[in-house]
């Protein structure tokens, strides 16, 4: 197998791992599968990291997703 080939299956596993993140979060459900809305809530997600309160929000969404994937919660909130 080419090398680029292992590089874009790579990818493309990464991509559905992100994706079934989403669904496992209960986002496709809450938002009835609204691209635009979902869309608009991640932008909004990139510009609170990048804010002057992006070291916050990390420190606490990483614990929320750490405790969630402990306890094997499908619903993180």
């Amino acid at each position: 197998m080419r090398t680029w080939q292992v590089e874009r299956r790579k990818r493309t596993r990464h991509l559905i791992e992100l994706g079934g993140l989403i669904v496992k979060a209960r986002i496709v459900e809450l938002t009835s599968g609204d691209r635009v809305m979902i869309f608009g809530a991640l932008l909004w997600m990139a510009d609170k990291l990048q804010s002057d309160q992006g070291e916050h929000a990390r420190a606490i969404w990483s614990e929320k997703g750490r405790q969630a994937f402990e306890n094997g919660k499908s619903d993180p909130g």
